[in-house]
Protein backbone atom coordinates (compact mmCIF):
# COMPACT_ATOMS: atom_id res chain seq x y z
CA UNK A 1 0.00 0.00 0.00
CA UNK A 2 1.60 3.64 -0.93
CA UNK A 3 1.93 6.17 1.28
CA UNK A 4 -0.53 8.25 0.00
CA UNK A 5 -3.09 5.40 0.52
CA UNK A 6 -2.31 5.12 4.23
CA UNK A 7 -2.57 8.88 4.95
CA UNK A 8 -5.93 8.80 3.65
CA UNK A 9 -7.05 5.97 5.17
CA UNK A 10 -5.94 7.72 8.78
CA UNK A 11 -7.69 10.96 7.52
CA UNK A 12 -11.10 8.66 6.96
CA UNK A 13 -10.44 6.83 10.46
CA UNK A 14 -10.11 10.49 12.41
CA UNK A 15 -12.82 11.80 10.54
CA UNK A 16 -15.24 9.13 11.80
CA UNK A 17 -14.00 9.62 15.35
CA UNK A 18 -14.27 13.35 15.29
CA UNK A 19 -16.68 14.77 17.29
CA UNK A 20 -20.05 16.56 16.47
CA UNK A 21 -20.12 20.52 17.07
CA UNK A 22 -23.18 22.11 18.44
CA UNK A 23 -24.51 25.47 16.81
CA UNK A 24 -22.86 27.17 19.52
CA UNK A 25 -18.83 25.77 19.41
CA UNK A 26 -19.35 25.73 15.41
CA UNK A 27 -19.87 29.45 15.46
CA UNK A 28 -17.22 30.21 18.06
CA UNK A 29 -14.52 28.49 16.14
CA UNK A 30 -15.91 29.57 12.69
CA UNK A 31 -15.45 33.26 14.12
CA UNK A 32 -12.04 32.92 15.74
CA UNK A 33 -10.74 31.55 12.46
CA UNK A 34 -12.30 34.48 10.30
CA UNK A 35 -10.92 37.13 12.97
CA UNK A 36 -8.24 35.84 14.12
CA UNK A 37 -6.63 33.40 11.94
CA UNK A 38 -6.72 30.82 14.70
CA UNK A 39 -5.58 27.81 12.48
CA UNK A 40 -6.52 25.33 15.66
CA UNK A 41 -9.80 26.83 15.34
CA UNK A 42 -9.83 25.86 11.66
CA UNK A 43 -8.40 21.91 12.11
CA UNK A 44 -11.38 21.34 14.69
CA UNK A 45 -13.91 23.08 12.57
CA UNK A 46 -12.90 20.92 9.43
CA UNK A 47 -12.28 17.63 11.24
CA UNK A 48 -15.56 17.99 12.45
CA UNK A 49 -17.10 18.45 8.81
CA UNK A 50 -14.72 15.73 7.18
CA UNK A 51 -17.69 13.17 7.72
CA UNK A 52 -19.64 15.14 5.00
CA UNK A 53 -16.82 15.43 2.89
CA UNK A 54 -16.98 11.44 2.44
CA UNK A 55 -20.80 11.43 2.62
CA UNK A 56 -20.17 13.88 -0.53
CA UNK A 57 -17.60 11.68 -2.03
CA UNK A 58 -18.67 8.39 -1.88
CA UNK A 59 -21.91 9.71 -3.87
CA UNK A 60 -19.26 10.25 -6.97
CA UNK A 61 -17.85 7.28 -6.74
CA UNK A 62 -19.52 5.27 -9.90
CA UNK A 63 -17.25 7.48 -12.01
CA UNK A 64 -14.43 4.81 -11.65
CA UNK A 65 -11.93 7.44 -9.82
CA UNK A 66 -9.75 6.30 -6.54
CA UNK A 67 -12.44 7.69 -3.73
CA UNK A 68 -9.24 8.83 -1.66
CA UNK A 69 -8.56 11.20 -4.75
CA UNK A 70 -12.63 12.31 -4.27
CA UNK A 71 -12.09 12.39 -0.37
CA UNK A 72 -9.01 14.80 -0.96
CA UNK A 73 -10.84 17.20 -3.28
CA UNK A 74 -13.42 17.78 -0.89
CA UNK A 75 -11.69 18.19 1.50
CA UNK A 76 -10.33 21.03 -0.80
CA UNK A 77 -14.02 22.49 -0.94
CA UNK A 78 -14.32 22.04 2.53
CA UNK A 79 -11.28 24.93 3.27
CA UNK A 80 -12.35 27.07 0.41
CA UNK A 81 -15.69 27.05 2.59
CA UNK A 82 -14.20 27.69 5.60
CA UNK A 83 -12.34 30.82 4.23
CA UNK A 84 -15.43 32.36 2.41
CA UNK A 85 -18.03 31.43 5.31
CA UNK A 86 -19.97 34.48 7.57
CA UNK A 87 -20.61 32.84 10.82
CA UNK A 88 -22.91 36.05 11.18
CA UNK A 89 -25.13 35.17 8.63
CA UNK A 90 -26.75 32.56 10.98
CA UNK A 91 -26.41 29.45 7.98
CA UNK A 92 -25.31 26.01 9.76
CA UNK A 93 -21.37 25.41 8.31
CA UNK A 94 -22.75 21.91 6.99
CA UNK A 95 -25.36 23.82 4.81
CA UNK A 96 -22.78 26.70 3.47
CA UNK A 97 -19.41 23.80 2.97
CA UNK A 98 -21.81 21.27 1.20
CA UNK A 99 -22.15 23.18 -2.27
CA UNK A 100 -18.37 23.78 -2.16
CA UNK A 101 -17.56 20.13 -1.29
CA UNK A 102 -20.04 19.09 -3.78
CA UNK A 103 -18.53 22.08 -6.45
CA UNK A 104 -14.88 20.79 -5.97
CA UNK A 105 -15.15 17.03 -6.48
CA UNK A 106 -17.42 17.61 -9.56
CA UNK A 107 -14.32 19.62 -11.43
CA UNK A 108 -12.02 16.84 -10.13
CA UNK A 109 -14.56 14.35 -11.87
CA UNK A 110 -14.67 16.62 -14.77
CA UNK A 111 -11.06 17.36 -15.24
CA UNK A 112 -10.08 13.61 -14.73
CA UNK A 113 -12.51 11.24 -15.70
CA UNK A 114 -11.60 11.09 -19.35
CA UNK A 115 -8.41 12.61 -21.60
CA UNK A 116 -11.03 14.56 -23.10
CA UNK A 117 -11.90 17.93 -21.59
CA UNK A 118 -15.82 18.22 -21.28
CA UNK A 119 -17.83 21.62 -20.90
CA UNK A 120 -17.75 23.13 -17.72
CA UNK A 121 -20.62 25.30 -18.18
CA UNK A 122 -23.30 25.07 -15.35
CA UNK A 123 -25.63 23.20 -18.53
CA UNK A 124 -22.54 20.97 -19.27
CA UNK A 125 -22.21 19.81 -15.57
CA UNK A 126 -25.50 18.96 -15.09
CA UNK A 127 -25.79 17.33 -17.75
CA UNK A 128 -23.19 15.26 -17.37
CA UNK A 129 -23.84 14.47 -13.59
CA UNK A 130 -27.44 13.66 -14.57
CA UNK A 131 -27.72 12.02 -17.88
CA UNK A 132 -27.13 8.26 -16.66
CA UNK A 133 -29.94 9.03 -13.67
CA UNK A 134 -32.19 10.75 -15.68
CA UNK A 135 -31.66 8.17 -18.78
CA UNK A 136 -32.14 4.90 -16.11
CA UNK A 137 -35.24 6.47 -15.12
CA UNK A 138 -36.66 6.75 -18.62
CA UNK A 139 -35.79 4.05 -19.85
CA UNK A 140 -37.08 1.82 -17.14
CA UNK A 141 -40.81 3.93 -17.29
CA UNK A 142 -41.01 3.83 -21.14
CA UNK A 143 -38.18 0.77 -22.78
CA UNK A 144 -39.73 1.02 -25.80
CA UNK A 145 -38.53 4.66 -26.10
CA UNK A 146 -36.08 5.35 -29.06
CA UNK A 147 -32.73 6.89 -28.38
CA UNK A 148 -33.84 10.25 -30.36
CA UNK A 149 -36.97 10.32 -28.61
CA UNK A 150 -34.67 9.52 -25.02
CA UNK A 151 -32.45 12.60 -25.96
CA UNK A 152 -35.53 15.37 -26.24
CA UNK A 153 -36.94 14.51 -23.19
CA UNK A 154 -33.59 14.63 -21.28
CA UNK A 155 -32.65 17.76 -22.85
CA UNK A 156 -36.00 18.99 -22.01
CA UNK A 157 -35.15 18.06 -18.27
CA UNK A 158 -31.99 19.84 -18.26
CA UNK A 159 -32.96 22.70 -21.10
CA UNK A 160 -30.16 21.78 -23.18
CA UNK A 161 -29.51 21.34 -27.03
CA UNK A 162 -30.60 17.90 -27.71
CA UNK A 163 -27.48 17.34 -29.87
CA UNK A 164 -25.04 17.99 -27.08
CA UNK A 165 -27.04 15.38 -24.46
CA UNK A 166 -26.47 12.84 -27.73
CA UNK A 167 -22.69 13.63 -27.74
CA UNK A 168 -22.26 13.36 -23.58
CA UNK A 169 -24.34 10.20 -24.03
CA UNK A 170 -21.92 9.00 -26.72
CA UNK A 171 -18.89 9.95 -24.42
CA UNK A 172 -20.07 8.49 -21.09
CA UNK A 173 -21.18 5.13 -23.35
CA UNK A 174 -17.35 3.82 -24.19
CA UNK A 175 -13.99 4.45 -22.34
CA UNK A 176 -11.14 6.73 -23.95
CA UNK A 177 -9.27 4.03 -26.20
CA UNK A 178 -5.38 4.80 -27.22
CA UNK A 179 -4.36 5.27 -30.44
CA UNK A 180 -1.87 2.85 -29.83
CA UNK A 181 -4.05 -0.06 -29.45
CA UNK A 182 -3.33 -2.65 -31.69
CA UNK A 183 -5.59 -4.00 -34.22
CA UNK A 184 -5.85 -7.13 -36.13
CA UNK A 185 -6.58 -7.61 -39.79
CA UNK A 186 -8.09 -10.19 -41.39
CA UNK A 187 -5.17 -11.74 -42.39
CA UNK A 188 -3.55 -11.93 -39.52
CA UNK A 189 -1.56 -8.65 -39.53
CA UNK A 190 -1.74 -6.19 -36.44
CA UNK A 191 -1.80 -2.31 -36.94
CA UNK A 192 -2.50 0.48 -34.39
CA UNK A 193 -5.50 2.67 -34.59
CA UNK A 194 -3.44 5.94 -35.52
CA UNK A 195 -2.48 3.56 -38.49
CA UNK A 196 -6.08 4.44 -39.80
CA UNK A 197 -5.89 8.39 -39.00
CA UNK A 198 -3.81 8.79 -42.40
CA UNK A 199 -3.20 13.14 -43.31
CA UNK A 200 -2.67 14.21 -46.64
CA UNK A 201 -1.30 17.72 -45.56
CA UNK A 202 2.03 18.28 -45.95
CA UNK A 203 5.25 17.35 -43.43
CA UNK A 204 5.79 19.83 -40.82
CA UNK A 205 9.34 20.15 -42.45
CA UNK A 206 7.79 20.46 -46.29
CA UNK A 207 5.52 23.31 -44.80
CA UNK A 208 8.52 25.16 -43.71
CA UNK A 209 10.84 24.40 -46.33
CA UNK A 210 7.90 26.05 -48.74
CA UNK A 211 7.25 29.07 -46.62
CA UNK A 212 11.20 29.23 -46.45
CA UNK A 213 11.67 29.30 -50.47
CA UNK A 214 8.45 31.38 -51.19
CA UNK A 215 9.97 34.14 -48.62
CA UNK A 216 13.62 34.13 -50.81
CA UNK A 217 11.72 34.33 -53.81
CA UNK A 218 9.38 36.83 -52.97
CA UNK A 219 12.66 38.97 -51.96
CA UNK A 220 14.71 37.87 -55.07
CA UNK A 221 11.23 39.41 -57.05
CA UNK A 222 11.38 42.48 -54.91
CA UNK A 223 14.60 43.40 -55.38
CA UNK A 224 14.82 42.80 -59.30
CA UNK A 225 11.58 44.62 -59.88
CA UNK A 226 13.80 48.47 -59.28
CA UNK A 227 15.04 47.31 -62.46
CA UNK A 228 12.18 48.49 -64.16
CA UNK A 229 10.34 51.98 -65.32
CA UNK A 230 7.31 53.79 -63.75
CA UNK A 231 5.34 52.34 -66.37
CA UNK A 232 6.82 48.67 -67.20
CA UNK A 233 6.49 48.26 -63.61
CA UNK A 234 2.90 49.35 -63.06
CA UNK A 235 2.21 47.32 -66.24
CA UNK A 236 3.70 43.74 -64.69
CA UNK A 237 2.41 44.49 -61.34
CA UNK A 238 -0.99 44.91 -62.97
CA UNK A 239 -1.19 42.06 -65.87
CA UNK A 240 1.22 39.30 -63.74
CA UNK A 241 1.36 40.31 -59.96
CA UNK A 242 -2.38 41.11 -59.56
CA UNK A 243 -4.71 38.40 -58.16
CA UNK A 244 -7.70 39.66 -61.33
CA UNK A 245 -5.13 40.21 -63.81
CA UNK A 246 -5.49 43.38 -66.12
CA UNK A 247 -6.31 43.06 -70.13
CA UNK A 248 -4.25 44.22 -72.88
CA UNK A 249 -6.87 46.33 -73.74
CA UNK A 250 -8.23 47.50 -70.61
CA UNK A 251 -4.24 48.66 -69.41
CA UNK A 252 -3.82 50.70 -73.13
CA UNK A 253 -6.80 52.49 -71.68
CA UNK A 254 -5.39 53.30 -68.69
CA UNK A 255 -1.83 54.30 -70.11
CA UNK A 256 -3.49 55.85 -74.09
CA UNK A 257 -1.74 53.56 -75.77
CA UNK A 258 -2.74 50.30 -78.09
CA UNK A 259 -2.88 46.74 -76.53
CA UNK A 260 -0.09 46.03 -78.96
CA UNK A 261 2.14 48.41 -77.37
CA UNK A 262 1.26 47.31 -74.21
CA UNK A 263 2.40 43.55 -74.93
CA UNK A 264 5.79 44.66 -76.15
CA UNK A 265 6.47 46.66 -72.47
CA UNK A 266 5.48 43.56 -71.14
CA UNK A 267 7.31 41.55 -72.76
CA UNK A 268 10.54 44.03 -72.58
CA UNK A 269 10.04 44.19 -68.75
CA UNK A 270 9.52 40.33 -68.16
CA UNK A 271 13.31 40.19 -70.23
CA UNK A 272 14.67 42.63 -68.16
CA UNK A 273 13.38 41.02 -64.76
CA UNK A 274 14.94 37.46 -65.94
CA UNK A 275 17.70 39.17 -66.27
CA UNK A 276 18.36 40.73 -62.80
CA UNK A 277 17.03 37.57 -61.50
CA UNK A 278 19.84 35.41 -63.19
CA UNK A 279 22.30 38.47 -62.38
CA UNK A 280 22.24 37.93 -58.71
CA UNK A 281 21.13 34.71 -57.72
CA UNK A 282 21.87 32.44 -60.95
CA UNK A 283 22.20 29.21 -58.66
CA UNK A 284 19.35 29.63 -56.54
CA UNK A 285 17.10 30.66 -59.31
CA UNK A 286 17.52 27.57 -61.60
CA UNK A 287 16.89 25.41 -58.68
CA UNK A 288 13.68 26.93 -57.50
CA UNK A 289 12.20 26.96 -61.00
Amino acid sequence: MSTSQIEKRQMVRVAMKAPYLTREEEHELAVRWRNQGDTKALDKLTIAHMRLVISVAYKFRNFGLPIGDLIQEGHVGLLESAARFDPEREVRFSTYATWWIRASIQDYVLRNWSIVRGGTSSTQKSLFFNLRRLRAKLSGSQPTMTDSELHQKISDAIGVKTSDVALMNARLSGADTSLNAPLSDADGSSAERQDFLVSDDPLPDQIVAENIDDERRSLWLKSALNVLNERELRIVKERRLSDEGATLESLGLKLGISKERVRQIESRALEKLKGALLDKQPDQLAYSM
